[in-house]
């Protein structure tokens, strides 16, 4: 699983083979330039997913729930979700969530909504003092253990664990039958998603620690824009390689039109 905000990207990571896309909140941070997640709307989430949907047809589509589209009301969060599903063509949709959270999972899964459940660090959270790893304690790793069997007992249909350690995450995985992804949780979970951006060297320094970096399109890109640029100003782009022409006999009838133009143009002699 990788996290995808375009049409375009999309259409190349199904090309690649990805089984699984997210439409993060994590685009108010890499695609709108946001410092948290918390600015990412239901409306642009849902616009970029079925972008993403469009190209990627293929892969299991994952819509992730915005601050304050599933907290306020169960039929909220009902119709809300439901966005996901109807006009963006999503999959599942996923949600920060724990024990508290059984509920409202159960009445999604009622209402046909499959539900991934996000558990460890949510940096939906973050505000409240949450850190970032939370199962280093043996008391947290056991909660974090009851919170996921008791999530997909609710109904969720698979697990997202983040920044979770790896004891936890592999206990986790081995209790319960719905998938788990793991996302800085170790290598035992089902599988694994990163922010794309992270994946191709776009997100600068701020990256955390367990992701990784595939290519570094952030200084091919500098470099292409470089390169055009140069061009531009040199005047050596649009060469006549890359402009349209006209067939010689069009050009001179153009040509003496032009001169017929101009000769109507002259101001009378005196």
């Amino acid at each position: 699983m990788l996290t995808c905000y375009d049409y375009a990207t999309a259409a190349l990571c199904q090309q690649a083979g990805v089984d699984c896309l997210l439409v993060g909140d994590s685009l108010a941070q890499v695609v709108l330039g946001h410092a948290n997640t918390l600015s990412a709307g239901m409306d642009i989430m849902v616009t970029l997913a079925a972008a993403v949907r469009r190209g990627a047809p293929e892969a299991y589509l994952v819509g992730d729930m915005p601050f304050l589209s599933y907290q306020v009301s169960t039929a909220e969060a009902i119709r809300n979700a439901g966005r996901f599903l109807v006009e963006a063509g999503c999959d599942a949709v996923k949600l920060e969530l724990d024990h508290r959270y059984d509920d409202l999972v159960a009445a999604l899964a009622r209402a046909g909504i499959p539900v991934m459940a996000h558990l460890g660090y949510r940096p939906q959270m973050a505000g409240q003092s949450c850190r970032v790893v939370e199962t280093r304690a043996a008391e947290q790793a056991c909660q974090l253990v009851k919170d996921a069997i008791s999530i997909v007992e609710a109904g969720a249909c698979a697990l997202l664990l983040e920044c979770v350690t790896t004891a936890a995450a592999r206990a986790v995985t081995q209790r319960v039958e719905a998938p788990v992804i793991g996302c800085g949780s170790g290598p035992d979970c089902d599988g694994q998603v990163l922010v794309l951006h992270d994946v191709l060297g776009l997100s600068g320094a701020a990256q955390p620690r367990f992701s990784k970096t595939y290519a570094r399109l952030d200084e091919a890109i500098r470099q292409a824009v470089s390169a055009y640029l140069e061009e531009v100003r040199g005047r050596r782009f649009p060469d006549g390689e890359h402009s349209y022409h006209m067939k010689p006999e069009d050009q001179e009838r153009f040509d003496r039109s032009l001169a017929g133009l101009d000769r109507k143009s002259q101001p009378p002699k005196d």
